[in-house]
C-alpha cells in the first residue's frame, strides 16, 4: 500500500513454485524524453485478481507490454512465474496468455482455424478436445466455422477470450476486455473470467477503464498516473481513504489531481 509515494521492492524469490505470479522492482521505461513508465515495483500473488487502471498516457500498456516480454526496460527488474523476463521468456510464455478486443486475429480465417493455430503455437496437448471445450464454455458453436473478420464485436470478443484461455494459462493478461460490449455481453465474459480463475487458480491482471467492472473482479487495485504508481490497495480501502462511493469516482479524483480525502 501507498501512502507517502514509496514502495518497497520485491523480494527475490527463492525457489519458482513460491514465487509471486509477477514481481516487478524499479521498472522505467524511456522513449527519447518521454518516461513512459518512472521507476515503479510491485508483486502480485498468484490466485489474484489485480487491476491496473490509469488514464490514456498512465503508462498501463508499457507496463503490460514488457511484462511479456514484447518491450524492453529502460531499467529495472521483471519476473513472472518465478523467472526473469525477457530472458526467462522461454519458460513462462506458454504458462501465459493475453487478450485484447483492439488485437484482431486474422481475418479471413475461421474460428476454428484461428483456435487451431493458435492452439499449436501454444503445443496444446489433445488439442482438438481442448477446442471442443472451449467452444462448448464459451457458446462458440453457432460460428465456429464462419470467418473471423464477418463476426459481430460481442463474437468477437469471446473469440479472443477463447485464443487467450486455449492453453489453460496460469497468468492472464487482459486490456479491456470488455470494450464496446453491451452490458449483458461484457457481463457474461466477466463471469466467466471469474469462473476460469476460481477453478484453475488463475492469476489476473486487468487493464480497464470500466470501473464496475474492476470492483466486481479485483482484490487489488494499482493506479497508475504520467509513468509512476498513484495508489495501490484493495477498491474498498482506496474507496475509504478517498472518502468515495466508486471507483469511478476515486478515478477522476486521481486523474484530476485532487487530494486523497482520508475519513476520520
Amino acid at each position: 500500500m501507498m501512502r507517502d509515494g514509496t514502495i518497497t521492492s520485491p523480494p527475490a524469490p527463492t525457489d519458482a513454485r513460491d514465487a509471486a505470479a509477477i514481481a516487478v522492482a524499479h521498472l522505467s521505461k524511456l522513449y527519447k524524453q518521454t518516461r513512459a513508465v518512472d521507476d515503479i515495483s510491485f508483486s502480485i500473488a498468484r490466485g489474484s485478481v489485480t487491476g491496473l487502471l490509469g488514464g490514456n498516457g498512465a503508462g498501463k500498456t508499457t507496463t503490460i507490454a514488457m511484462i511479456m516480454g514484447l518491450v524492453l526496460p529502460t531499467s529495472g527488474r521483471i519476473e513472472v512465474l518465478g523467472h526473469p523476463m525477457p530472458d526467462g521468456s522461454a519458460d513462462v510464455l506458454g504458462r501465459m496468455n493475453f487478450e485484447s478486443p483492439y488485437v484482431d486475429m486474422p481475418s479471413r480465417l475461421t474460428v476454428r482455424q484461428n483456435l487451431t493455430i493458435f492452439g499449436r503455437l501454444y503445443s496444446v496437448a489433445n488439442l482438438n478436445a481442448r477446442i471442443e471445450k472451449i467452444v462448448s464454455d464459451l457458446d462458440l458453436g453457432e460460428f465456429l466455422d464462419r470467418a473471423s473478420g464477418k463476426l459481430s464485436a460481442g463474437q468477437k470478443t469471446r473469440v479472443a477470450l477463447a485464443k487467450a484461455l486455449i492453453n489453460q494459462p496460469e497468468l492472464l493478461l487482459l486490456d479491456e476486455p470488455t470494450a464496446s460490449l453491451d452490458p449483458d455481453t461484457a457481463d457474461w465474459i466477466r463471469q466467466h473470467l471469474a469462473t476460469y480463475r476460481k477453478e484453475n487458480g488463475a492469476t489476473i491482471l486487468l487493464a480497464s477503464h470500466n470501473m464496475l467492472e474492476v470492483e466486481r473482479l479485483c482484490d487489488r487495485v494499482i493506479i497508475m498516473k504520467r509513468g509512476r504508481i498513484e495508489d495501490d490497495d484493495s477498491p474498498e480501502a482506496i474507496m475509504a481513504r478517498y472518502n468515495r462511493a466508486t471507483m469511478e469516482e476515486v478515478f477522476l479524483d486521481v486523474a484530476r489531481g485532487r487530494v486523497q480525502e482520508t475519513t476520520s
